[in-house]
């Protein structure tokens, strides 16, 4: 990777900023250096402002009443909205940094836009491609068809392809398998170290990144910084105040391991046999055929084979009233999919996946056993779903409100009265179990990482789902909050919810217990793949 002559300076005076609404700043007085070149590793708790300062300094955060920003920042002695092309940023959300609909016109679209020589942006495309371990895919690949890991390289390589003075990183390796984890910090070092670009990075996978590290920054409530030296020294002299802030640091991890030897789980909730699975939608048309013949088989479950490509097929699942089932494997290997399509959000193109009387006559109205023709009745309050990007599920202006819809939407649907007594206890209790009672009348966009994921499950835990299922939860947790969550699922398994979770936590796995099946990686080369193999 071509050399530039030096990283970019980036500099703080007495910068502060307050989200529209909210009563507190997020970052007060803050008053920073990073020198060129630097490789720092920002961290902090849940909430402590790591996202909106490095927001700040990409120059993707706006003050638009005039009142939110306070002091200065400058990167080569420019405002960050100057200094275009200087500072690259990933933000947590991989879409956020997707643009064109296929891979290498979205590598090649920074480039473009800094008008580089057309010859040359195709060499940069192929360059931070092969960088970050995509350079497998055509070119002319669909965007819009690959995992959400898959998506953060993507980001990640058009961050290399402009060739910053500062990459900014915002969870860069949180969707990643353990593999991707080291091969794209791999990768980041090493576009760092040719082009001598300075590196900020906000991370909880701390002992992956501490040991490549210049300089640890540790942001405390109000922004402030609490913490500022070298790895060694902040890890070792600082640790326990790390602990009990919660930031995670190396080797410590807040829950034991939950033993399954005397694992008891109720009546089985969902079916899955010879399951195949699809990132296709059927036609209109399609749908109706596959209601006309559900509807021939009654109450007795069969495959509908509909002809759409077939992801991966052959799995067995059999879910359980109380049970955690981890889904597990490398990124693309469909595991998201597989979610949605046990959440009926999908359609199977063969294969059964069938819920039991148990689980179609909670709630009281009987649901049919094809989950995928449920009513938004049926749904709310048998089958929770929390997206892998929490902002997918936000549609309301503050967090009450968000907390608050599902369970107005069910008694709207199912013309019930609703006792809005019970439903603020209900909310306010959601909402302290969760930490975000001091959030209820904020935005939800405006929340931190791992504030919005706390919502999204308050959200999807408030219609009170017989069977809630998680993709990634614990992304953008600090360890008090991953600890809290654990307690929280415990709590779940033990009341007889069953919780499927997407994960490459192994910590949280091992906290949990339960079951898993691994999904092995597919070969793209071929429409399907091995079957899931199911753990005990």
């Amino acid at each position: 990777m071509e050399a530039t002559p030096r990283g970019a300076r980036i500099e703080l005076n007495n910068f502060s900023w307050h989200h529209p609404g909210r009563p507190e700043p997020v970052i007060s007085g803050l008053n920073l250096t990073i020198n060129p070149g630097e490789k720092v590793l920002l961290l902090g708790t849940s909430g402590a402002g790591k996202s909106t300062l490095l927001h700040a300094i990409a120059g993707v955060l706006h003050d638009d009443d005039g009142e939110s920003a306070g002091g200065t920042i400058t990167i080569n002695g420019q405002a960050p909205a100057e200094a275009r092309g200087t500072a690259g940023m990933m933000q947590q959300d991989p879409e956020s940094s997707i643009v064109m609909a296929t891979v290498g016109n979205d590598v090649a679209f920074g480039p473009e836009n800094l008008r580089v020589p057309r010859e040359e942006i195709w060499r940069r495309v192929t360059e931070a491609l092969t960088a970050v371990g995509l350079n497998d895919l055509a070119l002319d690949h669909p965007s819009s068809a690959l995992s959400g890991g898959q998506k953060q390289r993507l980001g990640l390589a058009g961050i290399l392809s402009m060739h910053p003075g500062a990459m900014i990183l915002d969870e860069p390796t949180a969707n990643l398998d353990p593999s991707g984890v080291q091969e794209v910090r791999d990768s980041i070092l090493a576009a760092a170290e040719a082009t001598g670009a300075t590196l900020l990075v906000v991370e909880h996978r701390v002992s992956i990144w501490a040991p490549h590290m210049d300089r640890i920054i540790v942001l405390g409530e109000g922004g402030t910084i609490t913490h500022d030296g070298a790895p060694d020294t902040v890890l070792t002299e600082a640790r326990r105040d790390l602990i009990d802030a919660g930031v995670w640091v190396p080797n410590y991890v807040p829950r034991a391991p939950q033993s399954n030897s005397d694992s008891k789980y109720g009546e089985a909730l969902l079916r899955a046999e010879n399951l195949s699975i699809t990132r296709a939608q059927p036609t209109p048309k399609q749908r109706r055929a596959r209601r006309r013949t559900i509807k021939r088989f009654g109450d007795t479950p069969a495959p509908v084979p509909t002809d759409l490509p077939v992801l991966r097929s052959g799995i067995n699942l059999t879910l359980h009233a109380g049970e955690h089932l981890s889904v597990l494997g490398p990124n693309g290997a469909g595991k998201s999919t597989l979610a949605l399509t046990l959440a009926g959000l999908l359609t199977a193109p063969d294969g059964t996946l069938a819920a039991t009387d148990t689980l179609r006559n909670h709630g009281g109205q009987t649901a049919h056993w094809d989950v995928p023709t449920w009513t938004p009745a049926q749904m709310l309050s048998r089958i929770g779903y929390v997206f892998q990007e929490p902002e997918y599920q936000f549609i309301r202006g503050t967090v009450r409100e968000e907390l608050e819809l599902g369970p107005r939407r069910l008694a709207a649907l199912t013309r019930t009265p609703l006792n809005e007594d019970d439903l603020t206890a209900r909310t306010n209790e959601l909402a302290a179990h969760l930490r975000l009672n001091h959030l209820l009348d904020a935005n939800p966009f405006t929340l931190s990482g791992g504030e919005k994921r706390r919502l999204s499950v308050a959200s999807a835990l408030a219609t009170a789902p017989k069977i809630l299922i998680l993709d990634e939860p614990t992304f953008g947790q600090d360890a008090r909050t991953w600890a809290e969550l654990v307690d929280l699922i415990r709590e779940l398994l033990a009341g007889g919810t069953a919780v499927i979770s997407i994960t490459h936590d192994e910590d949280y796995t091992a906290a949990l217990g339960g079951k898993s099946i691994t999904l092995e990686a597919l070969d793209t080369s071929e429409a399907t793949a091995t079957p899931g193999k199911e753990n005990a």
